[in-house]
């Protein structure tokens, strides 16, 4: 390699093998004369200079020659051999490094020949391995299909052997769903509270005394029975591979206990052995049966032959014709709402119990036989009465023409019109006035004796429940369908004592809305004097 000093313009030293020509010779040589001419010291500075730091194996022998030179500046000869030898080591040297440079670019492109071999082999290989993944993943998706369809073939082999392995997990009474794993074989494992079902078990069985069934249920084993029958189709559930599901004669005794006793559901679930959501969500699945399948059968509106009958036997027992039922509204508390807290406060109550209450209307129609012919349920408790009655769907039939040649009796917080017949409000009230409103409260007690023996019988309606907002017209509606069952089959009360009734009577803002209506009751009330229907109490 030259110096920066001496190269020449050229890739190599003349040949086209690297090798020196005779015009590199001449030049060098003139080059070092010139240097040598000038001075000894210049030519050893030159010769430094042109000699590379990696490259002076021969430096002892251009020593010398130099050396020998300067001692000797007359001797021309010998110091024209020092520089030609100089010459051809610089030469010799210059050729071996560009053998190097050449032969270290050869080994830099064979290794990055052979890097890209090597990534290229890497590659193929990926890609093989990618290409058998994916027939492995595909061969895998046909296994699988061909193993759900043997599942589905297999299906209900699968289901009975599940339920009798349940069955036999039950009966040793472990927390386990299963038993340990047999060899080749995997069942899952599902963790379960032991809850007691004592209590429960000793009331479904024959043994169990009847007086004690039905001062639970309210009602006597037969009705219950029948109750069960009933609702078998709508409430039943299938066992699963986890657990065996719940008796129709268990879950309706959960939901006819928590309505009876209104007991808080952490209670019932300890009492039935069964967790307090699964209570809650019994109580709600029961009461929406009973709304769907009894009550079309146990509570609607009397057709013509039911009217007659009605008419016939208020008339019997008060003198008063063309009643049908007695009409009456209570109201049932609730918890403080978390929309429309105003629509919900009971002001009445409030005041009289000095506590802040809040509720929702239940308006029903009784029959002679203290059984509902129709219910509304729901409307908030700070509406009167008077306007309950215009939301209702009685008022609906009523505006329809359904009401023809009947009416129903109801107290002074309704207005008088053609089919609804109230008492007198007035003040300096008549005899006649007198004992017609006595005749018209008798006919109304009814009603109202209804509703005690409702709230008695199923005590959750005397006190806040955990039911929703929503979801309470439904347990309302399952109280009134009940209570018509046990009095149609003339079930005892316990207690026998009734809850009394705190709802305060209204006045509407439009007392009469009917002249026609106004003149038969007058009609009414002197027929009932003159005819020897009204007592004496009034005096």
């Amino acid at each position: 390699m030259r110096s920066p000093s001496t190269a020449r313009p050229t890739t190599g030293l003349g040949g086209p093998a690297g090798l020196a020509t005779d015009d590199d010779f001449a030049f060098y040589y003139s080059f070092f004369q010139d240097a040598a001419a000038a001075s000894p010291l210049a030519l050893d500075e030159t010769l430094a200079a042109a000699m590379p730091n990696t490259r002076r194996r021969k430096r002892g022998a251009a020593d010398d020659a130099a050396a020998g030179a300067t001692n000797n500046q007359d001797d021309g000869p010998e110091r024209k051999r020092s520089i030609a030898k100089i010459i051809t080591s610089l030469a010799a040297l210059d050729a071996e490094g560009h053998a190097d440079s050449a032969g270290a670019a050869d080994a830099s492109r064979r290794e990055l020949a052979l890097l890209e071999s090597n990534a290229d082999s890497k590659s193929q290989a990926m890609m093989d391995y990618y290409a058998k993944m994916e027939g492995s993943f595909h061969a895998d998706a046909d296994s699988e299909a061909a193993a759900r369809s043997r599942l589905s073939a297999s299906a209900a082999a699968t289901a009975a052997v599940a339920a009798v392995e349940e069955a036999a997990a039950a009966a040793t009474n472990t927390t386990a769903s299963a038993s340990p794993p047999r060899a080749g074989h995997h069942q899952r494992r599902l963790w379960v509270k032991d809850r007691s079902q004592a209590w429960w078990d000793r009331c479904n069985s024959p043994d169990f005394p009847e007086p004690e069934f039905r001062r639970a249920f309210r009602m006597g084993r037969e009705t219950f029975d029948m109750i069960c029958d009933a609702l078998g189709a709508a409430v039943a559930k299938e066992d699963t591979m986890l657990r065996a599901a719940i008796p129709v004669r268990q879950r309706v005794a959960v939901c006819i206990w928590r309505l009876a006793t209104g007991e808080p559901l952490r209670l019932v679930s300890k009492r039935f052995g069964l967790g307090i959501s699964t209570c809650h969500k019994l109580v709600l699945e029961v009461c929406g049966a009973i709304k769907s399948v009894l009550m079309p059968r146990f509570l609607q509106w009397p057709d013509e032959a039911a009217a007659a009958t009605f008419k016939d036997g208020f008339e019997r027992s008060f003198g008063v014709p063309g009643v049908i039922g007695a009409m009456y509204t209570t109201h049932i508390p609730i918890i403080a709402p978390k929309i429309s807290v105003a629509a919900y406060f009971n002001r009445r109550h409030t005041e009289r119990n000095q506590k802040t209450s809040y509720s929702i209307t239940l308006q029903g129609v009784v029959g002679p036989d203290r059984a509902f012919t129709d219910v509304c349920i729901g409307w908030p408790g700070s509406m009167p009465d008077d306007q309950v009655l215009e939301k209702s769907m009685l008022h609906q039939r009523a505006a329809a023409g359904m009401m023809h040649d009947a009416c129903l009796v109801g107290g002074a917080s309704y207005p008088l019109n053609d089919w609804v017949l109230v008492p007198y409000t007035h003040q300096n009230l008549t005899w006649t006035q007198h004992a017609f409103n006595e005749k018209v409260g008798d006919i109304r007690n009814v009603a109202v004796d209804a509703f005690a023996r409702l709230k008695t019988r199923w005590a959750c309606l005397q006190k806040r429940t955990e039911v929703k907002l929503q979801d309470l017209p439904v347990v309302l509606g399952a109280c009134c369908v009940l209570h018509n069952i046990c009095e149609m089959r003339r079930e005892e009360l316990e207690p026998e004592t009734p809850f009394p009734l705190v709802d305060d009577d209204t006045t509407p803002e439009n007392p009469v809305r009917s002249e026609t209506a106004k003149q038969a009751r007058d009609s009414i009330a002197h027929n009932l004097l003159h005819r020897g229907f009204a007592g004496t109490t009034f005096f």
